[in-house]
C-alpha cells in the first residue's frame, strides 16, 4: 500500500532526527544556554556536542518457521495489539520466466487471477461476500514470483481461509476478466511515453541490463495481444505446488493452533515439479551519450547506469555507506554540491543497487533544465571521478552509518516487516540471520573500505549516459561536445495482423490498378462529383453518440470541426463532464475541467490518420499520387456483394467495401488508437443523405475487434463553417475555466 503524503513527511522528519528518536542525552554542556521556548541550544553548533548513548541491541520478534512434508515453508509471526490476521504467499516464478513473445503475461496472471474467481463463484461473486466482511484476497504479478494474500478479522477467519485455499488451488481464469486485463495493461502501454521520469527509468533499465534481458523487457500491444487463457492455465499448473511456495502469517492467533489449521490444509497437497532455475545474460550497453527526444518538456533526466552488485557480495555493507556518503541524502555529495551549491538539479540522487539474486543496476540519476543539461552531466562526471579519489572524511562517514542505521529500525519495526524479510530470506536462500547481521556489519566499515568499494565498482568510462529532453531547449549546449550521440527510439510499435481489421492487414497497395482508379470515381460521382467536393475547404459535424463502457452504456454529444486537408477539434460534452481536443500536424491538446495538456502523439497520429482517409478527404485526392486504390474482388456483407477497394490515403491505410449500387461505403476496416491501445477498427456506414449537394452517411456504427463500441447517429452537416483560429492553439490552464471556453 502506498504511504500516504502526510504519513511520507513523518517518516521523513524521523530520518533525519533519528539519532534523538532512539536515544536520549545523558547530560547537558555545562553553562548550556537553552531557550525556555524551543527547547533547543542557543548557541549555533553546540547540538552538535550533546552527547547519545549508544543504539541499543537489535532483537527483532522472530516468527516461527515450519516446513512441511510436501516443502511449503511457512512463518508464523503472533501479534495481538489488533483483532486482524493477514497471510502472504510467495510463489516461485514470475515475469523474468515468461516468454519474450508473450511478456506481460505475469502481470495478466495476477489480475485474473482474483478478478476471474474459482470455479465455483466468480470473482464478482467474492467481492460481495469479502466485502461484507472488511475482508480481501489479493493476487499479483511480480519480477521472479506472484503472490496470493488474504486479511481479514480474526473472527472472520473460518469464513475467508476456505475461499483462499479455493481461489489458490481452483482459479477460473474467466474470459472476459482475461479480456478486461488485456486492455488495461493495452492501456498502460499506450501512456508510457507520457512521463519523462517513467521514460528514463525503462530505457536506463535496458541500457544497464541489455534490451532483451527479462528484468528490462517491456509489455508490447503485440505480446499483450498474444496472451491466453491457456497460458494462465498453464502457468498456474507449472508453479503454483507447495514446493514452490512460502506462506507467512502475522496477526492476533495462537501459533500452534495456526499451525495445525495450516497443515490441515496443505499437508496432503502433492509436491511438483521445482521452479526451474533462472539464468540470464546481463550485458551493459557501450559508454558513451544516448538520447530519446522528448519536445514537450523544458527539462532534462539524465540517467548514468552500469551493472551492480548481489546483495550476498561481502562488499554490500561497504557500498551501502558509500551510497550514502555519495548520494543518499540531503548531506550527500552529489545533493550538497550538484542541488544545493551549483543549483543544476531539481533531484539528484546515485548509488549501488543490489537486488538478492541477480545484480542491481548502479545507476547515477537527476533532473536539470533543458538549457543546463551538458553542465549537469559535466558535474556528475566531477563528482565520480571525486568519489572515486577522496575518501569519505572523519564526518562524512560518522554522518552516513547514523544515518543508515538511525533510520534502519523504520524498516522492521513491526512484526509484520520483520516476517516479509525472513519471508525474502528464504525465498532467496539466504542466511535467516541475515538481519540482524546488519547493524554490526555497517558499524565495522571504515573510510578504507568505501575507498576501496569506490575504486573496485565506480567505472566513470563504462557507464552509458541517458539523457530525455528536448533537444531544442537546450540551446547552445548540445550534447555533441560530450561527445558521440546516440538516439533512441521510444515509438511504440504497432502489432501487425493481431490488430489490424481483416483485410486492413493487407491494405497499402504500392500502386492503384485500373479497377481501383474506377471504383474510387465512381465513388467520388456518388458523393457529389469532383468540384462539388473540391470546394469544401471545412467541415462541422455535430453528432449523438451511445457508446460502450465497461460502467455501461453512456450517451455523448459532439460538434467536430474539420480545416482540410489536417486540422481537426472535437468538443465533447458526456456524462462525466465537457471537454475538447484538438490535432494538427504540429500538435495537439485536451482539455478539461480547467486544465489542459499535450495530447499524446499515437492519440494525434491515429487523429491525423483518420481525416486522410475520411470519405470527404479521399474524394478531393482521388487523383493525388500520394493516394493509391487498389481493387480486390468482392465480399459478401449481409445480402450485399460488396466490392472491395483497399486505399493507402498518404500512409493511412484502409479497406472499403462499396455497395455496386450505389458505389458509396458500407465498411471501412482500419487500424486505429483506442483508449486501450491499437485495435482493428470498423465503421459501418448507413443512410446516406444529400446535403447541399454532397451525399453523406447520417449514421455509423463503429467496432473494435469485432464488439461494438459506438452508435453514431449524425444530427447535422455544415460545409465551410466559420472556425475561430484560436481553436487550435491550447487553452492557458492558469486562465479561470470560464475563459478557457
Amino acid at each position: 500500500m502506498k504511504k500516504s503524503t502526510l504519513s511520507f513527511l513523518a517518516a521523513t522528519l524521523f530520518v533525519a532526527t533519528g539519532s534523538f528518536a532512539q536515544s536520549a542525552p545523558t547530560k547537558t554542556a555545562p553553562k548550556e544556554k537553552v531557550d525556555a521556548t524551543s527547547k533547543v541550544p542557543a548557541k549555533k553548533g553546540e547540538w552538535e556536542r550533546i552527547p547519545t548513548r549508544p543504539l541499543p541491541a537489535f532483537k527483532p520478534a522472530e516468527p516461527t518457521r515450519i516446513q512441511l512434508s510436501n516443502g511449503m515453508v511457512i512463518f508464523l509471526q503472533e501479534d495481538h495489539e489488533l483483532p486482524l490476521i493477514d497471510a502472504t504467499m510467495r510463489i516461485r516464478g514470475g515475469s523474468r520466466d515468461e516468454p519474450a513473445a508473450k511478456v506481460g503475461l505475469v502481470d495478466i496472471y495476477g489480475d485474473v487471477w482474483r478478478t476471474g474467481g474459482t470455479k465455483s463463484k466468480t470473482g464478482d461473486e467474492l467481492d460481495d461476500q469479502l466485502e461484507a466482511r472488511a475482508a480481501k484476497i489479493e493476487t499479483d504479478g511480480n519480477a521472479d514470483s506472484t503472490t496470493i494474500a488474504f486479511s481479514c478479522l480474526k473472527q472472520d477467519l473460518d469464513t475467508v481461509f476456505p475461499i483462499f485455499v479455493d481461489m489458490l488451488q481452483n482459479p477460473a481464469f474467466r474470459d472476459d476478466k482475461l479480456e478486461l486485463a488485456k486492455e488495461e495493461l493495452s492501456s498502460s502501454i499506450s501512456r508510457r511515453n507520457d512521463q519523462i521520469g517513467s521514460i528514463a527509468a525503462r530505457e536506463a533499465a535496458k541500457l544497464a541490463y541489455g534490451k532483451d534481458n527479462p528484468y528490462a523487457r517491456t509489455p508490447e500491444y503485440a505480446t499483450v495481444a498474444a496472451v491466453t487463457r491457456e497460458d494462465l492455465v498453464q502457468w498456474h499448473q507449472k508453479y503454483v505446488y507447495p514446493n514452490n511456495i512460502i506462506i507467512g502469517m502475522v496477526g492476533d492467533f495462537d501459533a500452534k493452533q495456526m499451525e495445525q489449521k495450516l497443515r490441515a490444509a496443505f499437508e496432503s497437497w502433492p509436491k511438483g515439479l521445482d521452479a526451474p532455475a533462472f539464468h540470464a545474460d546481463f550485458k551493459t550497453a557501450a559508454p558513451g551519450i544516448y538520447f530519446v527526444e522528448k519536445p514537450d518538456v523544458n527539462q532534462s533526466e539524465i540517467r548514468m547506469v552500469s551493472l551492480g552488485i548481489e546483495r550476498n557480495n561481502p562488499d554490500y555493507f561497504a557500498v551501502e555507506v558509500m551510497n550514502e556518503v555519495f548520494g543518499g541524502g540531503f548531506s550527500s555529495r552529489l545533493f550538497s554540491n550538484i542541488r544545493t551549491k551549483q543549483g543544476l538539479a531539481y533531484a539528484v540522487n546515485g548509488s549501488i543497487g543490489a537486488s538478492f539474486d541477480h545484480p542491481g543496476i548502479f545507476r547515477i540519476g537527476m533532473g536539470t533544465k533543458s538549457a543546463t543539461t551538458v553542465e549537469a552531466i559535466q558535474s556528475l562526471n566531477a563528482q565520480i571521478d571525486d568519489l572515486v579519489k577522496t575518501p569519505p572524511s572523519t564526518v562524512e562517514l560518522a554522518r552516513a552509518k547514523a544515518a543508515i542505521l538511525n533510520s534502519f529500525i523504520f524498516n522492521f519495526d513491526t512484526p509484520e516487516k520483520v516476517l516479509r524479510e525472513k519471508m525474502a530470506y528464504e525465498f532467496y536462500h539466504y542466511p535467516l540471520d541475515f538481519l540482524e547481521r546488519y547493524r554490526t556489519n555497517i558499524e565495522k566499515i571504515t573510510s578504507e573500505d568505501v575507498a576501496r568499494v569506490a575504486q573496485k565498482y565506480v567505472h566513470k568510462d563504462q557507464m552509458p549516459t541517458l539523457v530525455v529532453g528536448n533537444s531544442e531547449e537546450m540551446g547552445a549546449q548540445k550534447l555533441t561536445v560530450l561527445g558521440k550521440v546516440t538516439p533512441i527510439d521510444i515509438t511504440i510499435p504497432t502489432p501487425g495482423g493481431e490488430a489490424q481489421g481483416e483485410g486492413a492487414a493487407e491494405a497499402a497497395p504500392a500502386a492503384s490498378n485500373p479497377e481501383g482508379k474506377a471504383l474510387v470515381a465512381k465513388f467520388v460521382q456518388a458523393i457529389g462529383g469532383k468540384d462539388k467536393v473540391a470546394g469544401i475547404k471545412a467541415v462541422e459535424q455535430r453528432a449523438s453518440t451511445v457508446r460502450n463502457t465497461p460502467q455501461g452504456e453512456i450517451t455523448v454529444e459532439t460538434d467536430n470541426f474539420v480545416q482540410y486537408p489536417d486540422h481537426v477539434y472535437s468538443q465533447i460534452s458526456a456524462p462525466m463532464g465537457k471537454m475538447v481536443m484538438a490535432a494538427t500536424p504540429s500538435g495537439g491538446f485536451m482539455a478539461a475541467g480547467g486544465q489542459s495538456g499535450e495530447m499524446p502523439a499515437p492519440a494525434r497520429e491515429d487523429a491525423m490518420k483518420g481525416l486522410k482517409r475520411d470519405p470527404i478527404a479521399v474524394a478531393q485526392h482521388a487523383d493525388d499520387p500520394k493516394y493509391t486504390f487498389a481493387a480486390s474482388g468482392t465480399k459478401k456483407l449481409g445480402d450485399v456483394e460488396a466490392n472491395v477497394l483497399k486505399i493507402n490515403a498518404d500512409g493511412a491505410d484502409a479497406v472499403w467495401y462499396l455497395d455496386p449500387k450505389t458505389n458509396l461505403p458500407l465498411r471501412s476496416e482500419y487500424a486505429a488508437m483506442s483508449q486501450s491501445g491499437p485495435v482493428s477498427r470498423a465503421a459501418d456506414f448507413a443512410d446516406w443523405k444529400p446535403v447541399d449537394g454532397i451525399t453523406l452517411y447520417t449514421a455509423r456504427t463503429v467496432s473494435d475487434n469485432g464488439k461494438v463500441t459506438a452508435k453514431e447517429s449524425i444530427k447535422q452537416w455544415t460545409f465551410n463553417p466559420k472556425i475561430d483560429p484560436a481553436i487550435w492553439q491550447k487553452p492557458d490552464s492558469s486562465a479561470p475555466a470560464e475563459e478557457q471556453k
